[in-house]
């Protein structure tokens, strides 16, 4: 792997742009490819506007590497990097985003209501030519190339390399799903590692406000992992935990697809019994156990080799 930070040599087949945050994750993505790895240099002006500078001469495939937590000023910086990128050479741009936002909101719930999904959707594809996400966070529609209207828009499970994972941690664990929209990663994850899976039942009173009910399964003196795609205010997996260890599990743990564990979250699962906490590197987290870099360097190998 090499990290060009000025001029690029006009004949590279591909290269990979990241930022300074996700150095790490983006570079063990070109690692695995053996593509070149590209820092994209940020200024901040007093103002608060941005100044990105790219490589000058970009081959004609480049992939832009940004996970897309804390989206705001993030999707700023694709439009300022994607346009950018063409007016440098590249006339096929993809994005790989492992944590991909906006996406849960697919419905307008009331009149004038923005519906993101859509809207950021339809900007991601007049943005790149291909966007590679994993475990995006959709409700009422099946493939991502609903949300986004992209030739190319894949969507990859981190179910699998999770069940890898608690092969090693977690033998003959019992995975539970905290609420319905988690069984497609349990049952995954737990396929994978061998192991029993039920799902528990949740109904959302609000923002931070849920409720959990645990499946009729006996917890008595087993070990229990909580699978599901992320964690945010760690509302759901901190009732789950609670349910299980009165139904007599004797350990919980909780293995997620995307660590975003927003204000006090962490705190109130580990105070709800939770012991360990896994991962992936979706989004840079102390939890961080599974890299996801081998998942991803699959699906972009056959996007760079496409037409």
């Amino acid at each position: 792997m090499t990290d060009k930070k000025t001029r690029m040599p006009a004949n590279r087949e591909s290269v990979l742009l990241y930022l300074e945050r996700d150095r790490q994750a983006a570079c063990a993505l070109a690692d695995e490819l053996s593509l070149t790895a590209a820092r994209v240099q940020s200024h901040r002006f007093p103002d608060g506007e941005l100044k990105l500078q790219l490589p000058p001469d970009l081959p004609a495939r480049t992939v832009l590497y940004a996970s897309l937590d804390d989206p705001n000023e993030k999707l700023v910086e694709l439009l300022l990097i994607a346009g950018c990128a063409r007016s440098n050479g590249a006339s096929w741009v993809a994005l790989v985003a492992p944590y991909l936002c906006y996406m849960r909101q697919d419905i307008a719930f009331t009149p004038g209501e923005a519906v993101s999904q859509r809207i950021v959707g339809r900007f991601l594809a007049d943005l790149f030519d291909a966007v590679l996400t994993v475990d995006p966070h959709l409700h009422r529609i099946q493939a991502l190339e609903d949300a986004i209207p992209n030739r190319e828009a894949i969507a990859l499970s981190a179910a699998p390399e999770i069940g890898r994972m608690l092969v090693k941690h977690r033998p003959g664990a019992l995975l539970l799903g905290p609420d319905g929209e988690s069984r497609a990663w349990v049952a995954a994850a737990a396929a994978t590692a061998g192991c029993d899976y039920a799902v528990a039942s949740k109904v959302r009173d609000g923002d931070h406000q849920v409720r959990i009910a645990l499946p009729e399964v006996n917890f008595s003196g087993r070990e229990v992992v909580l699978v599901d795609d992320m964690a945010s205010t760690g509302r759901t997996l901190a009732q789950a935990a609670e349910l299980a260890l009165k139904a007599g599990a004797l350990r919980v743990d909780a293995a997620v697809t995307h660590a975003l564990f927003v204000g006090d979250a962490l705190s109130v699962i580990h105070a709800a019994g939770v012991g360990e906490l896994w991962s992936t590197d979706s989004i840079r987290h102390a939890s961080n156990r599974i890299a996801l870099a081998p998942l991803l360097a699959g699906s972009l190998q056959s996007l760079l080799a496409g037409p």
